[in-house]
């Protein structure tokens, strides 16, 4: 056999070994996504957990598999680009076969990234336009139906509620429909709309995560549309909706960076996307896609942002607001939304972890139910930047402190490890931004975000206001992860008293301290809160200093009682006790 044909024969059964993997990843990931609907039906919870675990672990899974399956079938081609431009050309024809190709062109990357460790982008051996390129083989049937809106509101809710089979009945569909239609229309009132609808359109699959399942559509007011989620709940009775979600900020809020992947069987995730673009219009593309589940696609739709905004700024990388960490550096542009964080090669005293330990907190949050609290991480490897968009004050620091994440030449930065998460407004600097009422409201919250993140199993470690941020919503979130830890390991304990006045004096401890030992009265010296903020804070949350109140939340994890936090406010939700 000639060369030529080895070459031939050897990219033909490379591209079909990757398209193949790809189509099995997405076949497994849909038949997880599936189970989302049982385990709804039939409260199990647990089970919800394990397929989302599942889930989160698949992807690497595939590559792993396929990259040492194509180094078997390359042997000693397998850095030959040559032979890599040939495999790409013949699999971008195997993606034009189907639907989901934006999808398969970053499985492919992620191939290709894989072996070659590639530096940037390289447009020969990976696809770079992905993000930009739009590729419609036919007109698809919408993935909504249309409600006409010639019934009353309450018809139409009923109808809609109708329509979404599920094997456990609705507790009280009446009920509901009619407590819906009072918030839709008190909503019509309030905002000016006319009180009519035009048209509703509902997506025709459930979006599921947690304990929760949601119908997702749009009203159509005149010209206006508004967004309308429902929020079903599984109950001992049956299945009730729990809220009704009207607006941009609370649908947002609902699809937020701070919470865990939807499960939601589509067969165009464009096709939902778009859709979601239209009722959170400020929402990155990236992050939908991250949202319901496609958070390596999201990756590359978040890398393509960040090459169109340095196509668009002048602004140079730069330190981002808030104290610098012992543990991370952390830079962003003053004009975008996105910060990066890179692991420092020395930690401060009196930091004592590990970069490997480091890293395993961010896998855990990764894996954990953000409940509304954590901020998501994207793990980016490898990004290429000129050395002239970055801050000399940065550089030096990079340079000092960071040389095993960062490299920087004559031209350019090259960061070899990243944590890029959405920005936010540190807390200790927007307590001192805000008026006197939004500054109570933000520790009110942030009090309520130690204990969401207690009810979740995860304890802070570093209480400190600088660690905790705003999001533009106005909610408290947590980002610095090197002192986080499970909350169910968390020894919590009650200060020993000194025996003496020399002990109390004593600057060291008069008692022995394990390593995951907590002394909740001693938290309140970090809080960092003064005045009229710190009496606030304890009037909504002294309990925080009592061991009484760890003990029992982790009396209740161990047993097995989660504790529901709602992505929704009270406000959103239902009276059912108002109606029999």
């Amino acid at each position: 056999m000639t060369e030529k044909a080895i070459h031939k024969q050897l990219t033909d059964i490379c591209a079909k070994a990757i398209i193949k993997a790809f189509n099995e990843y997405q076949a497994k990931f849909k038949v997880i996504t599936r189970r989302a609907k049982m385990r709804f039906e039939n409260q199990d919870w647990h089970g919800m957990k394990a397929d989302a675990d599942e889930r989160l672990d698949l992807y690497k899974k595939v590559v792993d598999q396929i990259v040492v399956e194509i180094s078997r079938l390359l042997n000693n081609r397998i850095s030959d680009k040559e032979i890599w431009m040939s495999i790409k050309t013949t699999y971008s024809g195997l993606c034009s076969k189907i639907d989901i190709w934006e999808l398969a062109e970053t499985f492919f990357n992620s191939v290709t990234r894989r072996i070659f460790a590639t530096v940037g982008v390289d447009p020969q051996i990976e696809f770079v336009d992905t993000c930009t390129r739009t590729q419609s083989f036919r007109i698809p049937a919408p993935p909504y139906r249309t409600y006409a809106g010639t019934l009353s509101t309450h018809s139409l809710i009923e109808i809609i509620l109708g329509d979404y089979e599920h094997q456990t009945a609705y507790e009280n569909m009446q009920r509901d429909a009619k407590l819906v239609s009072e918030k839709i229309d008190d909503h019509l009132k309030s905002s000016g709309y006319s009180p009519s609808i035009d048209r509703a359109e509902m997506l025709t699959f459930v979006h599921y995560r947690g304990k929760s399942a949601y119908l997702v559509g749009r009203i159509f007011n005149g010209s206006d549309f508004f967004p309308l989620v429902l929020a079903l709940l599984n109950t001992p009775g049956g299945i009730t909706v729990d809220a009704v979600i009207l607006s941009e900020t609370d649908v947002s809020v609902l699809f937020s960076f701070t919470r865990s992947y939807f499960h939601v069987d589509v067969n165009r995730p464009d096709e939902l996307v778009s859709f979601l673009k239209s009722i959170m219009p400020r929402k990155r593309i990236a992050e939908l896609y991250i949202s319901i589940g496609y958070n390596k696609h999201g990756k590359s739709e978040l890398y393509c942002d960040l090459l169109h905004h340095l196509s668009h700024s002048n602004k140079k990388f730069e330190f981002a607001d808030g104290e610098r960490g012992m543990v991370m550096e952390v830079f962003t542009m003053p004009d975008y939304g996105l910060v990066f964080k890179v692991i420092k090669d020395r930690f401060a005293y009196p930091k004592n972890t590990t970069r490997d330990a480091v890293m395993g907190k961010y896998d855990l949050v990764f894996k954990h139910d953000r409940a509304g609290r954590l901020v998501d991480a994207q793990e980016f490897e490898h990004l290429k930047f000129n050395r002239d968009r970055f801050s000399d004050n940065l550089l030096d620091s990079l340079k000092r402190n960071a040389a095993q994440s960062v490299i920087i030449n004559d031209d350019n930065v090259i960061v070899k490890h990243a944590y890029v998460e959405r920005r936010v407004t540190p807390l200790n600097i927007y307590l001192h931004e805000v008026d006197e009422a939004e500054a109570l409201t933000a520790v009110v919250d942030y009090g309520n975000a130690i204990k969401d993140l207690a009810a979740s199993n995860i304890f802070p470690g570093d209480l400190l206001l600088k660690n905790f941020g705003v999001t533009r919503h106005g909610r408290v979130v947590f980002y610095d992860y090197d002192e986080l830890c499970l909350l169910s390991i968390c020894n919590f304990r009650v200060m020993p008293r000194s025996r003496s006045y020399d002990e109390e004096l004593s600057a060291e401890p008069w008692f022995g301290v394990g390593e995951n030992d907590v002394f909740p009265e001693e938290l309140r010296n970090f809080m960092g809160l003064q005045g009229v903020l710190r009496e606030i804070f304890l009037e909504h949350h002294e309990d925080l200093f009592d061991v009484h109140f760890w003990h029992q939340v982790q009396s209740r994890i161990s047993a097995g009682k989660s504790i529901d936090i709602f992505p929704y406010g009270q406000n959103k939700r239902l009276a059912h006790g108002k109606i029999g």
